[in-house]
């Protein structure tokens, strides 16, 4: 019985490990990659890989309670997304991305019909 609980938590402290991070020393540059707007160096794709993916699926086809972003398009406006991006909802905590990056997903969601 120990020894599953233990690999339980090794296990699970694996995988939590995995899905963390990002908080590094030196932040990887932008890449210049197109995603948000024309004169932003933001790639929305990108900052939705890294921020959106873990509950969002890898498609953003939803997954359990979290909702399908790959059409949130044609259900919400720009300005609506980043409301939601900057406030939260339901169970998406609020600010998970912020200025330029949280401006440059709300334009690349939005264009998710």
């Amino acid at each position: 019985m120990k020894k599953g609980l233990m690999a339980l938590l090794f296990g699970s402290s694996l995988v939590l490990g995995a899905c963390g991070g990002g908080d590094s020393a030196e932040p990887a540059p932008a890449p210049e990659k197109g995603g948000g707007s024309g004169d932003s160096s933001v790639d929305a794709e990108q900052v939705v890989q890294q921020n959106c993916i873990s509950c969002h699926g890898e498609n953003l086809e939803g997954s359990g309670n979290f909702p399908a972003l790959n059409n949130v398009g044609s259900r919400l406006s720009q300005d609506e997304i980043r409301e939601v991006i900057d406030n939260g909802r339901g169970a998406m905590p609020a600010d998970i991305i912020q200025g330029e990056e949280a401006d440059a997903v709300a334009e690349w969601l939005a264009s998710k019909k």
